[in-house]
């Protein structure tokens, strides 16, 4: 298993991609999400902290309580042009040489990998079937900010029209936090 980095998260005609680049190659591994998991992992990735947990929040906060802890998450193959991902989670009868594995979306993987700041792995399979040379990402990367706040914006717009206001609120604070990040100093 390769350890790999978020290297960005960009929106695609089908929803969003995570780019997982593995370290010291230069390729990413696109990986497409849905829009509630994409908020999830923007809002870990970004230190914002809800009011009220969010499920892989609660998640997170379970296995604290039985005093188990996520070491890293696991891409770990490519099925029928479906990822397949996992946790990797140890305390409790639960060692290093014999962890408990759960089965995952690659999407919750990201989002509770990066709440716990834990490694995020892929296989060198996983890496020879999807990686995709940087050059190919570059120039695109350049527009991703834009990308990122039109993105939430519309987000936040459909949360207000559906009265969602608890995640109005969430998306606020991650376009505020994007918006600082932009502006000239």
């Amino acid at each position: 298993m390769i350890i790999s980095d978020i290297w960005s998260i960009v929106k695609a005609v089908n929803g969003s991609a995570v780019l997982l680049k593995p370290r010291n190659m230069e390729v990413a591994v696109p990986i497409f999400i849905g829009l509630p998991e994409l908020q999830s992992i923007l809002i870990a990735i970004e230190g914002v902290k809800p009011q009220r947990p969010m499920t892989h929040d609660l998640f997170i906060n379970m296995l604290t309580h039985v005093n188990l802890s996520v070491r890293k998450a696991e891409i770990f193959e490519l099925k029928d042009d479906v990822f397949h991902a996992r946790l990797i989670i140890t305390g409790g009868e639960y060692s290093k040489e014999n962890p408990l594995v759960l089965d995952s979306r690659p999407s919750d993987a990201f989002a509770i990998a990066v709440r716990k700041k834990c490694p995020i792995f892929l296989s060198p399979s996983v890496i020879e079937q999807t990686g995709i040379p940087l050059d190919f990402f570059i120039e695109n990367i350049e527009d991703n900010t834009d990308n990122k706040y039109k993105s939430l914006m519309e987000q936040l717009e459909q949360a207000v029209a559906e009265e969602e206001y608890e995640q109005a609120a969430e998306i606020r604070d991650l376009i505020k936090k994007l918006q600082s990040k932009t502006e000239p100093e």
